[in-house]
């Protein structure tokens, strides 16, 4: 982690801040706690702020904020009064059905991982994941803390159309595909929630620094919440 944030331009309209050069959950919190520090702050002409694994990026008009004003904003803020302290987790429950038509790799994964069905079911839904950011499509999150006897290559051919629900594992990552598209990730199972909904007020299920935690449900109650 750096002592201090390293200001980056990106093109004409944009900053990064870095906090560091690793994925580590207290350089991501870091960062986390910035974007909302500069939220806060409430300086005209920002359009969005975005977090990563280390860094966040400020989107900003140009027309109205030159990069040199925008730096004295953010420089005049005392991210030294951003800890990494311990805060409460905001865990969000992602009901899964594994297996099945909802999950088509997960008989690949038992295969290469030499361990039984029940049991992947069991260590992928037995901790809580972290959300350090959110991207590649709307809402798709990049999940932190999964267990490395789960490891599995990503598929040597990605499929055209992937689910949108579907829940995957690439490498060392899980991830959810929030909406129908190609992806090359091993399909595991499938959740009934929208991770993305325009139509809604927010229209995103999940933020960077949440937490998820995969709860088990059956076929049934899967198109009971299709339904509701």
């Amino acid at each position: 982690m750096r002592d201090q944030p390293r200001f980056l331009p990106l093109g004409d309209s944009a900053l990064t801040i870095e906090f560091g050069n690793k994925i580590s959950p207290e350089i991501n919190k870091k960062v986390n706690q910035a974007a909302a520090l500069i939220q806060e702050k409430n300086i005209n002409n920002i359009i969005e702020i975005v977090p990563t694994y280390c860094s966040l990026t400020i989107y900003y008009n140009p027309c109205h904020l030159t990069y040199n004003e925008l730096i004295k904003h953010i420089e005049s803020l005392d991210f030294s009064s951003v800890k990494t302290v311990n805060q409460k987790k905001n865990v969000v429950t992602i009901p899964v059905v594994y297996g099945g038509e909802f999950g088509p790799d997960l008989k690949y994964v038992e295969e290469y991982t030499k361990l039984p069905k029940n049991e992947i079911i069991s260590i992928h839904s037995s901790c809580d994941y972290l959300v350090y950011m959110l991207g590649f499509l709307p809402g798709f999150p990049y999940l932190g803390g999964m267990n490395k006897k789960i490891t599995v290559p990503r598929m040597a051919k990605p499929r055209l159309s992937v689910p949108a629900g579907s829940i995957g594992i690439g490498g060392e990552q899980t991830g959810i595909y929030p909406l129908q598209s190609p992806g090359g990730w091993q399909l595991i199972g499938r959740t009934p929630l929208k991770l993305f909904d325009i139509n809604r007020d927010k229209p995103f299920l999940l933020k960077a620094g949440d937490y998820i935690r995969f709860k088990t449900i059956t076929e049934t109650q899967f198109r009971q919440y299709e339904l509701d």
